[in-house]
């Protein structure tokens, strides 16, 4: 037994402990013939550093994992980071700039290079991160999606889905970044709120008969106008449909078309169709008979105007950016009088309609995202959806909490083609070569791709690189030995018995893992699919770094330790619902594993050991039978929240034993009087304590493990406690639970009525007793002389099931004072209770009032009022 220091450091036990966990294999110890169980990290970029997200998500997984490994499963919790294409090209190119360097001015190989490089030096910051939060990852197999065997995957599905016409390549529009350069996915868009303005414009019958009228946030774009769309039932444009109209500037003939995009009731009902850069016209140009190939592309690569196919835009126009091309446009539409004025409440003209405007932004390069009409590579993912579909309406795969579903459903079901290639040096490349007239190959590598092309054939490979979401949808299976590892199973480990995500990656990643696994290996990539909410900001804010109200979650294990900071996730994590950033309570988690630790401190100084036994010991005193069957109900309670994933039930029903039930009670009522039994006992209660902590709280609870008693195993390996009803005595659990409810009522009382804490003052029990098995632990917890018959003069009753006792006030309290010192109260809280409800009674200030003003009044009020209740009750004491 190792004396435990008088100050609880989590920072000293931290270090210490996580080293000789990994350095000992103990997150993946050998286990022949145990019950193999399975999950896999999203990766985190390789550029990334820990954020609050980060500690939610991999503490519930470290929790899961911990609790599988103490049940005696063959836990493998897989790691690894992604590559992450944009992020880390962009992350090596900003320190190229520093030496005055482009990636330009070195070969692609070169360049790629570099990046390896960088990895090697710089990319694993956010591993060791992971390390301080207690992730008990299996680090001897770390896996990144560009090593070796992964990559050798990778091209695997692209060639297979090729060959199976799953993938192809084709022209429609994306989210083009103009600052990277490249493609991007949904998830790598925000947007903002900007000011902008809402022109109207009259485009002239072709005929020369009158105009029809529309309106728009982007004028430049009429550059590359393909129609205009009426509502099929609008009749006011009814004879229109299937006329042309004469375009602005360029002098480009477009028909008038009958489109349900179209809404009659905004503006003119009139709306101009720009297929080549905008994803809703894109489809009404498709509908009404454009060819993605014959769609006009007014933009280059850096969002400047080029020359449409039909050449008629303006050579004063062409090379300009879009804003330099938004304002030459409209100078010239209101030279050529087709730009209606708009007229404010003041009568003052101006050229257009002020407007709050959604606006598309990459969230690395912070330029305006343009739809763009280019080359890209596509997955036929309703084809792939259709089987993950499927997995989830039968069960194969269960979704927690089962409310996702129906958003699940509704984006599966109307799924688009998935945009798989990123015009970046640093990724996968894609596996397709080009012969000059255009005919593609597609193999595994060159050589084959040049046995199919045929000798004589010159081919050029393709230069962009694959998305990192295509990749990283392989993880569940590629991580594990696939395609060189036939085993459908995978050895056990697949399916993965859980996947832990974010709700806000559902289809960038987990759906796209459903896919690919059902397709690849013919079995859903696993069992169950947890998502969990966003950590928000205290006020409920979203976090972000441009509105200064992210938090730093190595700041918080800096402060308070990393148990700290996972109990507080665990126990506010609630299905289907964010968590409230909330410090305070890191801290008071911080207060419950020093108590804890002072609990423990109390053991080794009463001779409390570990216990050597798995069953509880023998008990014949009822505090002792009270508190094994407390420990055998708590264990129960833990294993069905965690069987649930109720990860806040289960961390809640261990904090409210151990601060409650052992600390609070059984170790107050054995103090004085610890014989063997009870030692026996105590220590096998701490014993099952740090088993059913130990994954919230790794590091605290290994240390105690070790300080209690020479082991013969670390608690990482130990053994999940075994709920044995046998150990239930409800005539003992009756007896103390009634013996907590005296000494909390004679408490209650004395803190009302302001009884000095040390003053010891005779209860009278009248025709009623208190058992005398434990009358002494009611004397000397609730600080009373129990003392038979009724009390004389005053007195204050104490109700305890269906006996009144009485506390004797004559001479301990002055009772004058005391009811004047009530009174006083009484009044102050009825009055604060009354003027919050007249203002929560007031709808305007419900309605009007921010939420969170409205949310403190009533907590105010709840408050008042109880505290009403409360002096009340004392002055009903005293009569």
């Amino acid at each position: 037994m190792t004396e435990l220091a008088k100050t609880f450091d989590p920072a000293a036990i931290e270090t210490k402990w996580y080293a000789h966990w990994e350095e000992n294999g103990l997150f993946h110890p050998e286990r022949a013939g145990a019950e193999p169980w399975t999950i896999v990290n999203p990766p985190p970029n390789v550029t990334g550093s820990l954020h609050i997200g980060h500690a939610l998500d991999n503490t519930l997984q470290d929790i899961l994992t911990r609790h599988a490994r103490l049940k005696g499963k063959d836990a493998l919790w897989v790691v690894g980071t992604d590559h992450a294409g944009i992020a880390t090209q962009m992350v090596v190119e900003r320190q190229m700039a520093l030496r005055q360097q482009k990636r330009t001015d070195f070969t692609r190989d070169e360049f790629v290079a570099k990046v390896w490089e960088w990895k090697a030096e710089s990319g694993g910051q956010i591993t060791r991160q992971l390390r301080r939060l207690g992730c008990s990852m299996d680090w001897a197999n770390e896996r990144f999606t560009m090593d070796e065997g992964f990559s050798k995957a990778v091209l695997k599905v692209f060639v297979e889905l090729y060959n199976q016409g799953l993938l192809y390549r084709d022209k429609r529009l994306v989210n083009w970044d103009p600052g990277l350069g490249t493609a991007i996915s949904d998830l790598e868009v925000e947007t903002r709120e900007v000011r902008g303005s809402f022109w109207r414009l009259r485009y002239p019958l072709e005929d020369g008969s009158g105009f029809i009228e529309v309106a728009t946030t982007r004028p430049e774009t009429m550059l590359a106008d393909m129609a205009v769309a009426v509502h099929p039932t609008d009749a006011r444009y009814t004879d229109l449909v299937g006329r042309n109209v004469r375009l602005p500037i360029t002098g480009r003939l477009i028909p008038i078309v009958a489109d349900e995009h179209a809404d009659p009731e905004l503006g003119s009902g009139a709306v101009k169709i720009t297929p080549g850069h905008d994803f809703n016209d894109f489809e009404v140009g498709k509908r009404a008979g454009f060819k993605a190939a014959d769609m006009l592309n007014m933009l280059d690569a850096k969002a400047q105007v080029v020359q449409t196919a039909d050449g008629l835009i303006p050579d004063d126009l062409l090379a300009l950016p879009v804003a330099e091309a938004r304002k030459a446009v409209v100078a010239r539409l209101k030279r050529d009088g087709v730009l209606i004025p708009h007229v404010d409440t003041d009568g003052v003209e101006h050229d257009a309609e002020p407007r709050t405007i959604q606006t598309p932004y990459g969230d690395r390069s912070g330029v305006v995202i343009e739809p763009w009409l280019t080359d890209q590579w596509y997955v036929d993912a309703a084809t792939l959806a259709k089987p993950a579909i499927e997995a989830v309406r039968s069960g194969a795969v269960q979704v927690v909490p089962k409310t996702w579903e129906k958003t699940y459903f509704n984006w599966m079901e109307n799924i688009q083609p998935w945009c798989v290639s990123r015009q970046l040096w640093w990724g996968h490349r894609i596996p397709a070569w080009f012969a000059e007239d255009g005919s593609v190959f597609v193999a595994e590598t060159a050589e084959e791709a040049q046995e199919l092309a045929g000798e004589g054939v010159t081919l050029t490979q393709d230069p962009d690189v694959l998305d990192t979401w295509f990749s990283s949808a392989l993880w569940p299976f590629a991580t594990m030995g696939w395609p060189e590892n036939g085993d459908p199973t995978l050895g056990g480990r697949y399916p993965n018995d859980v996947l832990i995500s974010g709700f806000d990656i559902l289809f960038f990643w987990d759906a796209r893992m459903m896919m690919q696994g059902l397709h690849f290996m013919k079995d859903v990539p696993f069992r169950t699919l947890y998502l969990h909410g966003l950590v928000r900001a205290a006020d409920g804010a979203k976090m972000s770094k441009s509105k200064g109200n992210t938090v730093d979650p190595l700041g918080l294990i800096d402060q308070y330790g990393a148990d700290a900071l996972r109990f507080f996730m665990a126990a506010m994590e609630s299905q289907g619902r964010d968590i409230k950033m909330d410090e305070r309570r890191v801290e008071g988690y911080r207060n419950f594993a020093t108590k804890l630790w002072n609990a423990s401190r109390f053991a080794q100084a009463n001779g409390i050991g570990g216990s050597d036994t798995l069953e509880p010991p023998a008990a014949t005193l009822s505090v002792n039978k009270w508190i094994v069957a407390e420990t055998v109900a708590t264990v129960q309670a833990v294993d069905l929240a965690l069987a649930d994933y109720r990860f806040d039930a289960a961390a809640n029903a261990i904090y409210q034993f151990v601060w409650s039930r052992f600390c609070d009670w059984y170790l107050e009522l054995i103090k004085g009087n610890i014989d063997a039994e009870t030692k026996a006992v105590a220590g096998w209660v701490l014993d099952q304590i740090l088993v059913l902590l130990h994954p919230f709280m790794p590091f605290i609870t290994e240390e105690l493990w070790h300080a209690l008693a020479p082991r013969s195993h670390d608690l990482i390996v130990g053994q999940w406690p075994m709920p044995d009803a046998r150990a239930l005595d409800p005539a003992a659990t009756r007896e103390v639970e009634r013996l907590i409810e005296l000494v909390e009522a004679v408490r209650a009382a004395r803190a009302e009525l302001n009884v000095p804490p040390g003053a010891k003052i005779a209860l009278h029990t009248g025709a009623g007793a208190v058992p005398e098995a434990v009358a002494s632990y009611v004397e000397r917890l609730a600080r009373v002389t129990l003392t038979p018959g009724e009390a004389n003069g005053a007195r204050a009753p104490i109700l305890w099931g269906a006996e009144t006792f009485a506390l004797a006030l004559d001479g301990v309290i002055d009772l004058d004072a005391e009811r004047a010192r009530l009174t006083k109260s009484l009044a102050a809280a009825q009055k604060e209770r009354d003027a919050l409800a007249g203002r929560l009674g007031n709808a305007s200030f419900v309605e009007r009032a921010k939420p969170e003003a409205v949310e403190k009044a009533r907590a105010d009020h709840a408050e008042k009022a109880a505290d009403a209740e409360r002096f009340a009750a004392a002055l009903a004491r005293l009569g």
